[in-house]
């Protein structure tokens, strides 16, 4: 199997076969199954087709047309979300939504229906697309807007690469005074903290988002390091970018992150700011990508591979639950580095399998460790569904079909409009009730 189609969290491995497009296809293939896939950089399955093939998007990307007084951009659905901030940035614009990678592709974003530290003002990725090219497995092609065609606009955002192949998109950018970035970073105390940092920052910060270090206790729990910043005033400098990068050159034969890591870094980490509050201005790329410094990290997990869990609760639930699920990770000591805590806005997201809805997010990376992972996990899920939560199919890799189902009550509609030869492993296994 072709390691550029096995997915991020390289858990499941699955068996697959891979066809890259370099140029628009004029058609699909004529026999299924099979599964469009942008730079797989989706973390569980819902970019792998056991048994099928996978539809590669990751060449196909050129720009069809950039109009730099409007800030509308067309492009293929290969192009990454590096990319455009390449091209866009230098002339005012930038991304109106990102996500914690840059290496993303366009279609990858739509499909996933992607959201970032902004979510409270601007909503999701599929807010700001303005149309996009479907291509179905019958050789009919869908131009998609929000009136044109608006069922297929609705059930692709999000819709997990089931509804067609994406071969191009349009999006708006937003004009910024400087890429540059403003940032404040706080080191709280506890959960009720960061509540009430989230609240005090919620209308005069764009970007919210903090690292959570998930083996405090007791008083500690939840303590962590808030970040909220805004785009630079024009008058100040810009900020060069970083010029050396990290890499994992390979992958380890035991995962280096243990219980021993953990501690070690979670502690320092907590304490690396000695006073409450750094402010800074920095270049945007270490505030919105600081992973994406350190190419291939997912191969720090070893050989089996990671599974994350994301979910996101009501805010009338938020602090009794969050806590909950804090309290159960670290009674089990299978903690994690990344462990991120936001607070959704009340935007609505325009897919219909979309993730984000208001309330707190909560995202952890863990090695996969067997039963002992998959056993905790189902510990997690009993709390997000007691409170009305739901769990992210793009970083998914165990979520049971009788929880998806409640989660997405617009499945079946879905179901309903995806391409009769396009699936996943994620859609076979939550599905499967209704297949």
């Amino acid at each position: 199997m072709a390691s550029p189609y096995i997915s991020w969290g390289r858990y499941p491995l699955q068996e697959q076969r891979g066809r890259d497009y370099h140029w628009l296809p004029q058609q699909l293939p004529e026999q299924g199954p099979y599964l469009p896939q942008g730079n797989a950089r989706s973390y569980g399955d819902s970019c792998m087709l056991q048994g099928g093939e996978v539809l590669s998007s990751r060449f196909l990307r050129r720009f069809i047309g950039f109009d730099p007084e409007t800030g509308v951009l067309r492009c293929e659905a290969g192009v990454t979300l590096g990319d455009i901030l390449a091209v866009a940035e230098p002339q005012g614009w930038f991304l109106p939504v990102t996500p914690g990678t840059k290496f993303a592709t366009v279609g990858g974003a739509i499909a996933n229906d992607v959201h970032g530290k902004n979510h409270h003002v601007a909503g999701t990725f599929g807010c700001h697309v303005t149309q996009f090219e479907l291509l179905r497995s019958d050789g009919e092609r869908k131009i998609c807007t929000p009136r044109r065609n608006k069922k297929w606009f609705q059930a692709t955002i999000g819709g997990l690469g089931l509804t067609g192949f994406i071969t191009w998109a349009e999006l708006q950018l937003k004009r910024v005074p400087n890429s540059a970035i403003n940032a404040e970073n706080i080191k709280y105390r506890n959960l009720t903290e960061f509540f009430a940092l989230s609240r005090e920052s919620e209308a005069d910060y764009e970007y919210t988002v903090a690292w959570v270090d998930c083996l405090a206790a007791g008083d500690h729990l939840g303590r962590g390091h808030f970040s909220r910043g805004n785009h630079a005033r024009p008058v100040q400098p810009r900020v060069a970018a970083r010029e050396r990068s990290l890499s994992m050159p390979l992958v380890p034969p035991l995962s280096l992150v243990n219980q021993y890591s953990l501690t070690a870094f979670n502690w320092l980490y907590y304490h690396r700011q000695h006073q409450r509050v750094h402010y800074q201005t920095l270049h945007y790329d270490p505030f919105f990508y600081p992973l994406d410094h350190i190419h291939h990290w997912n191969r720090m997990y070893g050989p089996k591979g990671f599974l994350q869990y994301q979910c996101v609760i009501p805010m009338d639930a938020s602090e009794t639950a969050i806590r909950e699920l804090l309290e159960r990770i670290e009674r089990t000591g299978h903690g994690s580095f990344l462990a991120v805590l936001k607070v959704f806005g009340d935007v609505s997201s325009p897919g219909l399998l979309s993730f984000p809805r208001p309330g707190t997010t909560l995202a952890l990376d863990f090695p996969y460790q067997g039963h002992r992972t998959l056993h905790l996990f189902e510990q997690l899920d009993e709390v997000v569904v007691q409170a009305g939560g739901a769990l992210y199919p793009a970083k998914d890799a165990h979520m049971k079909a009788e929880h998806f189902q409640r989660f997405y009550p617009n499945a079946a509609k879905l179901q309903a409009l995806k391409d009769p030869n396009i699936s996943s492993s994620f859609w076979n296994r939550v599905m499967e009730t209704s297949s």
